[in-house]
């Protein structure tokens, strides 16, 4: 027997469907929901609906953002010679959140990983390579996960890349094996990114 009305039931399964959250967060959260008065609801429901509408990827980079090419790919300030490589946009949020790094990005879409299908066609690549091309003196910091699909990803790079004579650089180890990029906390990843280490 349910214990909420049917909508409310709804709404809590909604929300056990994001990460981190289990059935006590999503009660809580579904109940501070009807609290919330109704130009509140209507912009949190609105906001919600627009994630979909609005957002897409970057054309230079692959970030996430509501505009054909991100803030960070169109700020002149930033040393477009300098492109950390990372495996999704949620990486990029924890870079920033170090005020430390002034290149740009590239996103991957994921690591390669044939026991899961994924191969290297299925990344973004080729359009890393296209932005190395046309830049004069490129240096790729690859910042992936430091697993089997990560190191895997990050030699195939080094081959592709080493082709075209770019340096190529990887995060240094204080970055525990395992370990998810944007969980890391602050200090940790600023200390990685200083201390890269070129690749043999």
């Amino acid at each position: 027997m349910n214990i909420y009305p049917k909508l409310l039931e709804t709404l809590i399964e909604y929300l056990k469907k994001l990460p981190g959250i289990g059935e006590k967060t999503a009660e809580r959260y579904a109940l501070a929901l009807i609290n919330l008065d109704e130009e509140e609801l209507n912009g949190f429901a609105d906001s919600i609906k627009e994630i979909k509408n609005t957002l897409q990827k970057c054309e230079v980079c692959g970030h996430l953002t509501d505009q054909k090419i991100c803030p960070i790919c169109s700020d002149e300030n930033r040393n477009h010679n300098l492109i950390c490589v990372v495996e999704d946009y949620k990486s990029i949020f924890m870079f920033e959140k170090t005020g430390k790094f002034d290149g740009v990005y590239h996103v991957l879409g994921g690591l390669i990983s044939p026991i899961d299908g994924v191969n290297p066609d299925d990344l973004n690549i080729s359009s890393l390579v296209k932005r190395c091309n046309n830049l004069s003196k490129a240096e790729i910091i690859i910042a992936l996960r430091p697993t089997i699909e990560g190191d895997t990803t990050t030699l195939y790079l080094k081959k592709i890349l080493n082709k075209e004579n770019i340096k190529v650089t990887r995060l240094s180890y204080g970055i525990p094996m395992g370990a998810e990029i944007d969980y890391l906390d602050v200090l940790t990843l600023e200390r990685a990114l200083y201390d890269r280490k070129e690749i043999a």
